[in-house]
C-alpha cells in the first residue's frame, strides 16, 4: 500500500535564525551611530566637571566656595552654583587625577543609563511579552543617544546620579510603602534643588510620610554641610541661591524652560516677572494634577515622569541635560501604542506610536548639540525659530496634556480576582 504523501511544512515567517541576524544588525547600526552624535558634544570636554574640580581646589586652600568664578566666552562669568552639600561629596575627587575623576563620572552615568533604562523598559517588555535582552539593548543605546545623555556624559554632570535616586524611590520605595521610602528625594534635592518638586509631588499624592522623609532628609544633609562648612552655607542658603545671573544666561537656547522662552522675546532684557508666575502657576497646577491622578490610578511611571516635565518647565534655568524625562514618556507612550490592539484603536495607536518617533527624533538630535555657540543674545524673531529654539518646552506642554494615564492598579486587582475566581471554579466542591 503506497504511502500517503506527507504535506512540506507550512511556510511562516517565524525565523529565529533570521530575527537574530535582523537584531543584530539593528544593535550593530545603534552602535555604530553613537560616536558620530558624540563628536560634536566633545568639544564641551567635560567642561562642568572641570569646573567642578577647580573649585574644590580653591575651596580646599582656604577660600570661600562662592567666591570661586572662572571666565567664559558664552556666558562671561561661571560660578560654583551647587548647594555645600553637593560640594562635600565632590571634594573627595578633587584629591584625584582629571582624568580618573572624568572616568570615573562617566562610568558611574554610563552605570546609571542601563540601571534605570532597566526600570522603566522591563514593565514594557513584560506586558507586551517583547524579547527581553534584545529590547533592553536597543533601549539603552537610544538613551545613550538621545541628547540629555550625550549632554550630561561630555560635560560632566550628575543628572543620571541623581535620577537612580528619584526612580528608585517613586518607582520601589514609596510604592511599596518602605520604611526608607523618600531618602532618595530628599539626598536629590540635597544635592541639586531640582528634585525638590518631587517632594511636592508627594505631597500633592498624598504619600505624607514619605514626603516627611524626603524633606527630613534633605534638611539633615543641608545640616551636616552646615555644619562642617558653616560660612559657605548661609552664603549660598541667603545670597547665592537666588542670584540666577550666576548660573548663566537665561536667553541661551540650552535653557529649554518657560523663563528662558520668555528670555528669547525679550533679550537682552529680563522678560516680566509676573507674565513668567502666572505661566509657572498655570503649568505647576495642571501638571501636577494629572501626576496627582496617574498616581492615584497606581501609574507611578507617568506620575513621576510628568512632575519631572513640570519641574523642567517651571524652574528658571533648565539646560537640556536636565531634561531625562523624555525618556520615560517615550516609554509610556509605546506602551500605551502597543496596548491599543483592537479594531477600533487603530487611529489612537498610530498617533501614539508617531508622537514617541517624532520625540524620539528630535530628542537625539537635539536642540543645541549642532548648534554653534555664540557671545551674542539669542533671540526669537519669527514662527521658525520659535518651534526651533524651545522645542523642548513645547514637547513638555504637550506631555503635559497628552500623556496617557492607565488604571493599572485597578485593572491589577481586578485582573486577580477573576484569576481567584477562576481558581475556585476550578477547585473541587
Amino acid at each position: 500500500m503506497p504511502a500517503e504523501p506527507v504535506a512540506p511544512p507550512a511556510v511562516t515567517d517565524d525565523d529565529p535564525g533570521g530575527r537574530t541576524v535582523r537584531r543584530l544588525v539593528a544593535v550593530v547600526a545603534l552602535v555604530a551611530v553613537l560616536p558620530a552624535l558624540y563628536l560634536r558634544g566633545l568639544v564641551h570636554n567635560f567642561f562642568d566637571l572641570k569646573i567642578y574640580m577647580s573649585a574644590m581646589d580653591w575651596w580646599r586652600v582656604g577660600h570661600p566656595l562662592y567666591d570661586y568664578v572662572q571666565p567664559d566666552r558664552v556666558q562671561g562669568e561661571l560660578y560654583f552654583t551647587y548647594p555645600p552639600f553637593s560640594a562635600l561629596l565632590l571634594w573627595p575627587f578633587g584629591l584625584l587625577r582629571l582624568g580618573a575623576t572624568v572616568t570615573i563620572f562617566t562610568v558611574l552615568t554610563v552605570l546609571a543609563v542601563v540601571l534605570t533604562t532597566r526600570w522603566v523598559v522591563m514593565p514594557l517588555i513584560a506586558r507586551h511579552h517583547l524579547p527581553r535582552t534584545f529590547t533592553l539593548i536597543v533601549a539603552v543605546l537610544l538613551v545613550l543617544a538621545v541628547e540629555s545623555t550625550r549632554e550630561t556624559i561630555t560635560f560632566g554632570q550628575i543628572n543620571m546620579l541623581l535620577v537612580v535616586l528619584i526612580l528608585a524611590d517613586l518607582l520601589y520605595a514609596v510604592p511599596q510603602a518602605r520604611r526608607w521610602a523618600g531618602v532618595g528625594v530628599g539626598l536629590a534635592t540635597a544635592l541639586k534643588l531640582f528634585p525638590g518638586i518631587f517632594i511636592v509631588y508627594l505631597l500633592a499624592t498624598r504619600r505624607w510620610r514619605a514626603a516627611a522623609v524626603a524633606s527630613a532628609t534633605a534638611a539633615a544633609a543641608t545640616l551636616l554641610a552646615a555644619a562642617i562648612a558653616p560660612s559657605d552655607s548661609w552664603r549660598f542658603w541667603t545670597h547665592e541661591l537666588w542670584a540666577t545671573d550666576r548660573v548663566g544666561r537665561t536667553d541661551y537656547v540650552g535653557n529649554q524652560s518657560l523663563f528662558g522662552l520668555l528670555s528669547r522675546f525679550t533679550a537682552p532684557a529680563k522678560p516680566d516677572q509676573l507674565l513668567w508666575l502666572l505661566l509657572v502657576a498655570v503649568v505647576a497646577v495642571y501638571g501636577l494634577w494629572r501626576a496627582a491622578r496617574a498616581a492615584r490610578a497606581g501609574d507611578a511611571l507617568t506620575g513621576l515622569t510628568l512632575t519631572g516635565l513640570v519641574g523642567s518647565l517651571v524652574s528658571p534655568i533648565t539646560w537640556t541635560h536636565h531634561i531625562y524625562w523624555f525618556v520615560p514618556a517615550v516609554v509610556l507612550l509605546a506602551d500605551a501604542a502597543l496596548s491599543a490592539d483592537r479594531p477600533d484603536e487603530a487611529r489612537r495607536r498610530r498617533w501614539l506610536a508617531g508622537l514617541a518617533l517624532g520625540i524620539t527624533a528630535v530628542i537625539i538630535y537635539g536642540v543645541v548639540t549642532f548648534q554653534a555657540w555664540g557671545v551674542e543674545p539669542v533671540r526669537t524673531e519669527n514662527p521658525a525659530d520659535f518651534v526651533v529654539q524651545n522645542a523642548y518646552v513645547l514637547i513638555s506642554v504637550l506631555l503635559l496634556v497628552v500623556l496617557p494615564v492607565r488604571a493599572r492598579r485597578a485593572e491589577e486587582d481586578s485582573g486577580r480576582r477573576e484569576e481567584k475566581s477562576r481558581q475556585m471554579d476550578r477547585s473541587p466542591q
